[in-house]
């Protein structure tokens, strides 16, 4: 494999300050750096999450709809995740049992983004094998010729 995880994840957003703050505040994303159009928070000590403003930039970078994103939980943090949601009176769905015992929440940003907080890398099958838990049973098979 050539590459080993997400490095950054963007976003384009409308109101920059109020989805800055929905991350800080809710997920507790710690600002790595704003410039004039776009923000970069931290997403662990791997990846940062990208708030940009729409206009042109250096890479022909154009905004998209996407389906949503996952981040992980902080190993036994899931639970504070769903206590910090309903303190804020923020809606959510969950946290949802998965069949391998792994859980999520899910909640919408101000913008409408779905977002995945999940403990499958802190569980079971996630925690012991890491990414090749969620292979189908073929591509395991081929893995192993």
């Amino acid at each position: 494999m050539l590459t080993s995880g997400f490095a950054e994840l963007t976003l384009q957003v409308r109101d920059r300050e109020r989805m800055e703050r929905f991350y800080r505040e809710l997920l507790q994303l710690e600002t790595l750096a704003r410039e004039d159009d776009r923000t970069w928070l931290s997403v662990g000590e791997h990846a940062r999450l990208g708030l940009w403003l729409p206009g042109e930039k250096e890479f022909g970078d154009e905004g998209g709809a996407h389906v949503h994103f996952a981040v992980s939980a902080a190993p036994g943090r899931l639970d504070e995740v769903v206590e910090r949601l309903q303190q804020q009176a923020v809606a959510h769905r969950g946290p949802v049992r998965h069949p391998g015992g792994d859980r999520s929440v899910y909640v919408e940003d101000p913008e409408g983004n779905v977002v995945e907080v999940w403990d499958f890398f802190e569980r079971a099958e996630g925690r012991d094998e890491g990414v090749d838990a969620l292979a189908d049973d073929v591509s395991r098979a081929g893995a192993s010729k």
